[in-house]
């Protein structure tokens, strides 16, 4: 009896931990779609968009986890701070080359972050990276060069080509942060809140500094993206929970496929032949893992 239950609760983790971040991808596309929708209506600093996402990812920990958030926590937990500053950082810097290297290019070396996560949880978490995993990773990969057309951004490496290495590796790191946390029982509410709370305290500053009135309808449009983006971060930081890191990031290849197709959905763009193939190899690059567990590889 209990040699068939484990199996059975550990394929109910799986499929729970896979829907929560299928959830978080939703959520994060539809953030990004509205980040580009204000950029339509106007100009708006980055650090005030940055702050108005964690302000928000507050109000939603207080509003639905109140029992569950120990803020206390967030200055007693060494591990939670350095989530927080960690994380904090990395969102501001990811825009930031968005802004300097262009969304293709930045989101490909940002993505990168599925391979490094996986390689630290080998080293640092005892977690097996399986063959199909990591040729998964690698695949979705190529596709994701494909989709961006990263290739044709021109130009060799510069510096904030290096800042998105680095936010690349950050990002794996607050992967790896996360599940030390989980696995030390701290909810997931108190892990999103350390990014909202430190990342807050890091942006205020040059926000209140650079500040300049946006309109009601960009607002609207910020606090919005924010919201989509305090979900996606829930959802992702709860599936990490269930998941191995490199599963996990893995599923988050399916973003920039979900952005693309919400660019042609509603910026009327269109794909051209290699990008088709790009979203093709993510979806199997993703879809790899899970047909070696479906097959007992």
């Amino acid at each position: 009896m209990t040699h068939s239950t484990a199996p059975s609760d550990s394929a109910f983790r799986r499929r729970r931990g896979v829907r929560a971040m299928l959830l978080s991808v939703v959520c994060f596309t539809a953030n990004v779609l509205l980040i580009r929708a204000l950029g339509t209506i106007e100009s708006v600093s980055v650090w005030l968009v940055t702050c108005v996402r964690f302000a928000v990812g507050l109000m939603l920990i207080s509003m639905f986890f109140w029992d569950e958030w120990r803020p206390r926590e967030l200055l007693r937990d060494r591990k939670l701070i350095e989530r927080g500053l960690v994380g904090g950082l990395s969102v501001y810097g990811y825009y930031l080359t968005v802004v300097e290297l262009g969304a293709g290019r930045a989101t490909f070396i940002n993505n990168t972050y599925v391979v490094m996560g996986g390689c630290l949880a080998v080293m640092l978490l005892g977690e097996r990276l399986h063959a199909l995993l990591l040729l998964g990773g690698l695949i979705s990969l190529a596709g994701l060069a494909l989709l961006t057309d990263v290739l044709a951004t021109g130009g060799g490496p510069g510096f904030y080509d290096l800042v998105a290495v680095v936010v690349a590796f950050s990002s794996a790191w607050v992967v790896i942060t996360i599940r030390q946390l989980h696995a030390a029982g701290v909810h997931t509410a108190t892990i999103f809140s350390a990014q909202c709370a430190y990342g807050l305290l890091v942006c205020l500053g040059p926000a209140v500094v650079w500040f300049a009135p946006p309109s009601p309808l960009a607002w609207v449009v910020m606090t919005l993206a924010a919201v989509c983006a305090g979900g996606g971060q829930i959802f992702m930081t709860r599936g990490f929970a269930d998941l191995a890191v490199g599963r996990g990031s893995l599923l988050q290849m399916l973003v920039p496929l979900g952005v693309a197709a919400g660019g042609v959905v509603f910026f009327h763009e269109h794909f051209r032949p290699a990008e088709i193939v790009g979203g093709l190899l993510i979806v199997a690059g993703t879809a790899l893992p899970a047909w070696r567990r479906a097959s007992n590889v």
